[in-house]
């Protein structure tokens, strides 16, 4: 087990470069409240940084982040989780710095939306994503205020209603990536190397302009996500849900083909 000192988001800076590294592995990086709040706090110090040009959000491990962690799924206010992954990802869309997603693992639920609040993705050969909330039960709620208005909308759907495990190559297609590599640091460097070229000034107001109709999804739409996921979590099916999860059996409601 992961002790109390030891940090679940390891922040580094190397020249004009905030690292924020997902390192949860006792639950494969999900996103519990002391993550997202280690999380915002490297993100929030990236942002007020002058000297700081680009944030890169990695991870440790063979998982970028497994989505939320069904362990914080109860509580007394079942907003809680839901409210603080919104807050999370708008500090995303909103950090005036890019920030790039560096994935080369297995992405899964709410880790999506990381991915989608972030300026640039770029995905390895080991990356598999899987919106994976239809088979607990829920649905990939509040994620989609920064990945409906980036996402292709029949691979949404497709993707969304069946949970199926996709890679790289069609995560870029679809609009959830930017880059697929084969050599995703080499990837990294050659983005980095460009955002090293562009002026913090001309950074941010570009920023702004693509990130427009996102921060309008926020907007319009976070209340009812909100209240819609939190209202998926404390039902019966999604409880039951959870329950077989975390316990590694079929679902109920899980039939096979005859």
């Amino acid at each position: 087990m992961t002790s109390a000192a030891e940090p679940l988001v390891r922040v580094s800076t190397t020249g004009v470069v905030t690292t924020l590294e997902l390192d949860s592995p006792h639950n494969r990086n999900a996103l519990s409240s002391r993550l997202m709040a280690e999380l915002a706090q490297g993100l929030a110090e990236a942002a007020k940084d002058p000297e700081v040009r680009a944030v890169v959000l990695g991870h440790t491990g063979k998982v970028f982040c497994a989505g939320a962690d069904l362990s914080e799924a109860t509580g007394d206010d079942p907003t809680v989780g839901p409210r603080g992954l919104v807050e999370i990802q708008r500090a995303i869309v909103e950090c005036p710095k890019p920030v790039i997603a560096y994935a080369n693992g297995h992405v899964r639920a709410g880790g999506l939306g990381l991915v989608g609040a972030a300026d640039l993705a770029i995905a390895g050969p080991a990356a598999t994503f899987a919106f994976t909330e239809v088979r607990l039960g829920l649905a990939p709620a509040v994620i989609s205020l920064p990945l409906r208005p980036k996402l292709e909308p029949r691979a949404a759907a497709r993707y969304y209603l069946t949970g199926e495990t996709f890679d790289a190559t069609e995560a870029a297609r679809i609009g959830l990536v930017t880059i697929a590599a084969e050599d995703p640091e080499q990837a990294l460097a050659q983005v980095l190397d460009a955002l090293r070229l562009a002026s913090p000034q001309g950074l941010a107001e570009s920023k702004q302009l693509v990130n427009a109709e996102v921060l309008r999804s926020f907007e319009a739409d976070t209340e009812a996500r909100v209240e819609q996921s939190a209202r998926l979590f404390g039902s019966p099916q999604a409880q039951e849900g959870m329950r077989a999860f975390l316990e590694r059996r079929p679902a109920p409601w899980a039939v096979q083909a005859d």
